[in-house]
């Protein structure tokens, strides 16, 4: 079981149907980035879901060509902003300034007024300001001086964190990790990608120009709008429910566990799995969809008991224990 998505399940060219314009999205992005297909459907999930998304992989790996390639074929707004130590919270939200010779004082907006934000190694910065932009993605606005300033929609936050480096880090605590809707893994790539992308390199390839790599918009806020529609009328059976719910209730009495899946873990789940069902062409949720998502949905939720992190117990071989231990519904 990986802690990603598995790519979607053959990619149409788009039509007018939203979900086949939607689905054309992995394919344009493949135009730039090479061997991160789970990711990108990750990305799609939590578009669909209104949710947020956190990145972890190694420096290298590819977030920000990704980030900046699917903004790109979503004919989407992007920004990305670095996070340091010295990062305040104003520097993200935005902040109030005098401006022309009356000195009057307007909103000045910070770069998470964008669809698409890239918040970069966010486990680099202090908690306060982690807590403003963590703030405005659960509430969809921000409210300075008494005033709410609503973000673009659709609005998606992909925060990244290095899983190796952890001196002068502020890790993410439990309830703002619950926060995120989703966490996908960039791994490596394997040795044919990273052929690929050299050849591609040596061929002329900048990261920085994903236009030029032939990424072109296939989709746009309009569809996501619509797709969203249709994922919320996918119908989840009460055995599908059952189901969600048991492999929550197994997570809670893991023994190598001290915290197990919250209820809003439970609702992410129902949340991803109908949008999942909905991307391969289904109107109805199977006990497959729910296991595709569990991981990306779940594992940031979970925290191991001190005994188990001495014991090199990874949080991921104990989800996958408590699903495999939950009968699967007919």
């Amino acid at each position: 079981m990986t802690d990603t998505p598995r790519p979607l399940t053959g990619t149409p060219a788009p039509t007018g149907d939203p979900r086949e314009r939607i689905a054309a999205v992995r394919a344009e992005v493949a135009k730039a980035v090479v061997g991160q297909d789970a990711a990108v459907s990750g990305l799609l999930v939590a578009l669909l879901c209104g949710g947020h998304v956190l990145m972890e992989g190694v420096p290298g790996t590819a977030k920000t060509l990704l980030v900046r390639s699917l903004a790109g074929a979503l004919s989407v707004g992007t920004r990305r902003v670095q996070f340091t130590p010295d990062l305040m919270p104003g520097d993200i939200t935005g902040s109030m300034v005098i401006e022309g010779q009356g000195g009057e004082l307007r909103f000045r907006e910070g770069p998470v007024f964008t669809q698409l934000l890239l918040a970069d190694e966010i486990n680099r910065t202090p908690p306060k300001t982690q807590s403003a932009l963590l703030e405005a993605m659960e509430e969809g606005q921000v409210s300075v001086d008494g005033t709410s300033h609503p973000l673009p929609v659709p609005f998606l936050v992909a925060a990244t964190q290095n899983p190796v480096e952890h001196e002068g880090t502020y890790p993410l605590p439990e309830a703002q990790l619950d926060r995120f809707l989703l966490k996908v893994v960039l791994p490596v790539p394997g040795r044919e990608d990273e052929l690929e992308v050299l050849h591609r390199h040596a061929a002329g390839f900048d990261p920085r120009d994903v236009a030029a790599a032939g990424v072109r918009p296939v989709a746009g806020p309009d569809d996501v709008a619509a797709g969203r529609a249709a994922v919320a009328a996918v119908q989840v059976s009460p055995e599908v429910v059952g189901y969600i719910v048991d492999i929550a209730r197994a997570t809670r009495t893991s023994p190598s566990l001290s915290l197990g899946v919250s209820p809003r873990g439970t609702t992410a789940l129902l949340r991803t799995s109908r949008a999942w069902a909905w991307l391969n062409g289904r109107d109805f949720v199977t006990p497959d969809d729910v296991k595709a998502l569990a991981h990306a949905t779940l594992v940031h939720r979970l925290g191991l008991r001190p005994e188990a992190e001495l014991e090199g117990v990874d949080v991921g071989q104990v989800l996958s224990s408590a699903i495999g231990s939950v009968p699967v519904p007919r």
